[in-house]
């Protein structure tokens, strides 16, 4: 397999293709891959913007208003469709995985013009089943190579170019507004921009401009909406008010990628000890190694502990490994590379699944449809709680679709407007049934005695609309 993608030949883009097709398979029939619940908010929120409302003013949430907009779309369009969001993912993952081994080919960052970043990254993408959705993280993440192919270009070219720096800033300013961790890529623009790519003061200042421009314009357009403390306060400083959701413990997420971040290593190895690189090459190892160091860091800013987060490490582990079959010239051990690489990281990815799903580990990440849950169907309902699936075949009414920031604003009785604001929402949207798991609308009964003359108790966590 490995000297098949070596060749450097278009049509090896359709074993690439193939590639992924059967790695996907897999996850989607044979192992039948759950949904999951970041991917239904995804689709609530969506489907609450094609009703005319507004992201953070009328749904409360931390997604990217970027990425809101692509679900408000897809809605739009297609309703709530899984299936569009995994072929739209493989659309973008095709994307990325032809823009990386494009880049290495074009700045000649290996000698050979070869297809094996490709396939590796192909791998890796199969790393976990919830990498193949469109996550914020995904849609960022794109952009965010977009960047450093701007980077790149500056590393190389090494002239006085104003369009790749500005490119780069408002590529990396774009992906914040897809997803907002990816901000700690504005000091990895600053440090890469000036140690690494040379850039003159002139330069610097323009890929500022050219970062904070997209994020202006958001802020300026939520302003025009009256509704700029809201975006502040819940995608802004999200991160720093509320809890995180962890739905994958750290130590499952780190077996998943065990062997990858082991392979990345060794190729990290190969590359220092077993070639000669030119000046070019080497800045371009100092760029992708401070790409992962500040990715890795990104990921200290999720409010959800998961796999996909990690997705925006995933250029940075293809270059390294892709080292191991560039300049290692054993022949057996690229045959055991290669083997682990191709059979072993998709096989723990598809074991990692299975064994997580037997043994609880995902309870708290995946929709998993029970008999409780048929109450809600074909109802409008508000969730105080985690367990989201009633919201699987109902509709969200009023704002509070994330548990985590919404439980700040139905807590703050001592906060007049906000207990007057939540008494508007139910009033005017109400909600055919309430699913109280955390007693938080039982408290409300008690600050507003209003609520009681629309909503009857019918058991313990349970309200429903007086008719």
């Amino acid at each position: 397999m490995l000297r098949f993608f070596k060749i450097n030949d278009p049509f090896r883009l359709i074993g690439i293709l193939i590639l992924l097709m059967v790695y996907s398979s897999i996850y989607y029939f044979l192992l039948k891959a759950p949904m999951i619940q970041p991917e239904l908010i995804w689709m609530l929120a969506g489907e609450r913007l094609s009703e005319g409302l507004h992201m953070y003013k009328d749904v409360v949430d931390d997604t990217g208003p970027l990425s809101v907009g692509a679900y408000w779309v897809i809605h739009l369009i297609f309703g709530r469709s899984l299936v569009m969001y995994k072929l739209l993912a493989a659309l973008l993952i095709i994307f990325q995985i032809a823009y990386i081994n494009a880049l290495f080919i074009r700045y000649k960052s290996f000698e050979e013009n070869t297809y094996i970043p490709a396939a590796v990254m192909v791998v890796l993408f199969h790393l976990s089943f919830d990498l193949l959705t469109l996550s914020p993280s995904l849609m960022g993440g794109t952009f965010l190579i977009m960047a450093l192919g701007q980077l790149y270009a500056q590393t190389v070219l090494q002239k006085e170019g104003s369009d790749s720096v500005l490119l780069a800033g408002m590529f990396g300013g774009v992906a914040v507004l897809f997803h907002f961790p990816l901000i700690v890529f504005l000091p990895f623009l600053v440090v890469a921009g000036i140690a690494i790519s040379g850039f003159t003061f002139r330069q610097f200042i323009l890929s500022l401009f050219g970062y904070f421009l997209p994020i202006f314009l958001c802020a300026l357009y939520y302003f025009w909406i009256d509704s700029l403390p809201e975006f502040v306060l819940e995608y802004l400083f999200a991160s720093r008010i509320i809890d995180v959701y962890t739905h994958v413990s750290l130590l499952y997420i780190l077996l998943a990628f065990a062997l990858p971040l082991i392979l990345a290593m060794v190729g990290y190895l190969v590359g220092l000890l077993f070639k000669m690189i030119t000046v070019n090459q080497q800045k371009q190892r100092q760029l992708i190694f401070l790409y992962l160091i500040f990715a890795i860091l990104s990921i200290l800013l999720t409010n959800r502990q998961t796999p996909y987060q990690f997705i925006i490490i995933l250029p940075a582990l293809t270059y390294f490994i892709t080292q191991i079959f560039i300049y290692l010239s054993n022949k057996k051990a690229l045959a055991i590379f290669s083997f682990i690489l191709f059979l072993g990281v998709p096989a723990s990815g598809y074991l990692w699944l299975v064994f997580g799903m037997q043994s609880g580990q995902f309870t708290s990440y995946i929709i998993e449809i029970e008999n409780k849950h048929e109450i809600s169907k074909g109802k409008s309902i508000v969730v105080l709680g985690d367990d989201i699936a009633y919201y699987k075949h109902a509709t969200l009414a009023t704002p509070y679709l994330n548990q985590k920031l919404s439980k700040r604003i139905l807590n703050d009785f001592d906060d007049f407007a906000d207990m007057a604001s939540v008494y508007q929402q139910f009033l005017i949207e109400q909600p055919e049934l309430i699913i109280d798991q955390e007693g938080l609308f039982a408290d409300l009964l008690v600050r507003i005695p209003l609520l009681s003359d629309l909503y009857q108790i019918e058991e313990e966590g349970l309200y429903r609309l007086r008719k």
